[in-house]
């Protein structure tokens, strides 16, 4: 598959963030339903008087409700519209753009740089408070509340059996033809002093309702309804487990992309395209 930038065009890196409450989505939809690729299309053509729509490739499309810190994309631009609109772009699309989205940065991209098939690692949070009293009011659509009782280190015990390169198709939903193995980097949960609990979840990439099925599992062993080998067994099941509940998106929020020396990039984005199996792993 190519990834060549078209003659006369050039790639742009951008960087933002959204509060994902009201949208439905990163990807655009049918039916007029909002999501983020879809307004900030919308401004990016508008601010450029374009006739054209300008595709956004994202590094990790997010769902319904789940919010982003440092999400990454990149949009192909026409060389003579950059040339005429990158000085004031990015202050054009603040004034376009609804408050619940915003661009940081836009720039040129290195060669070989893809948002989505050259990052090397996506950083999740997921936020949950277990005080008795609820969710403080200023956070409510960004912390869940749990209403019993963690065990924060029970949680960390229970988080270290799911840590490397697994097929995590119990934790994910399946979607045909793609696969399920991830490497997962970190998964680590630290109790603030304001009783806040946050996960932090990295890994290579992610498979459809990874992390929120992770949490799920996780709060089952910080509550005490399950030991902590627990999730570990379901994993190596390989199967859905009913009790793995999927937990609201509004705690979940991508807080960073990482990607690879700019000489790397090109050696990543065909890397990351090769679909993987585990060693040993049959083809049927």
């Amino acid at each position: 598959m190519s990834d060549e930038v078209q003659p006369g065009h050039v790639r742009i890196r951008l960087d933002l963030s959204y509060d994902g409450s009201e949208f439905s989505g990163w990807a655009k939809q049918a039916g007029g339903r909002r999501t983020v690729q879809g307004e900030i299309e919308d401004a990016l053509r508008t601010v450029t008087r374009s006739r054209e729509t300008y595709e956004l490739t994202v590094a990790g499309r997010t769902d319904a409700g789940v919010h982003a810190r440092g999400q990454v994309a990149h949009v192909d631009l026409p060389r003579e519209v950059w040339a005429e609109h990158h000085v004031k772009l990015l202050k054009r699309l603040a004034g376009r753009l609804p408050r619940d989205v915003r661009v940081w940065a836009l720039r040129e991209a290195p060669s070989g740089f893809n948002a989505r098939f050259s990052a090397v690692w996506r950083r999740y949070a997921y936020r949950v408070t277990d005080n008795p009293g609820g969710v403080d009011p200023l956070l409510r659509g960004h912390v869940l509340w749990h209403d019993w009782p963690l065990d924060v280190d029970a949680m960390n015990e229970a988080a270290r059996g799911l840590l490397g390169e697994h097929d995590f198709a119990a934790y994910c939903k399946k979607r045909e033809g793609a696969t399920t193995i991830r490497t997962l980097q970190e998964l680590s949960l630290v109790r603030g002093e304001d009783g806040i609990v946050t996960a932090t979840v990295r890994a290579d990439a992610f498979c459809h309702n990874m992390v929120r099925s992770l949490i799920g599992a996780l709060l089952f062993v910080g509550d005490g309804h399950r030991t902590p080998d627990w999730p570990a067994k379901v994993l190596a099941a390989g199967v859905r487990d009913s009790a793995v509940h999927v937990v609201r998106p509004h705690g979940l929020t991508l807080e960073e992309v990482g990607y690879p020396a700019d000489e790397l990039l090109a050696a990543r984005n065909k890397e990351a395209r090769n679909k993987r199996s585990l060693p040993g792993a049959g083809c049927c």
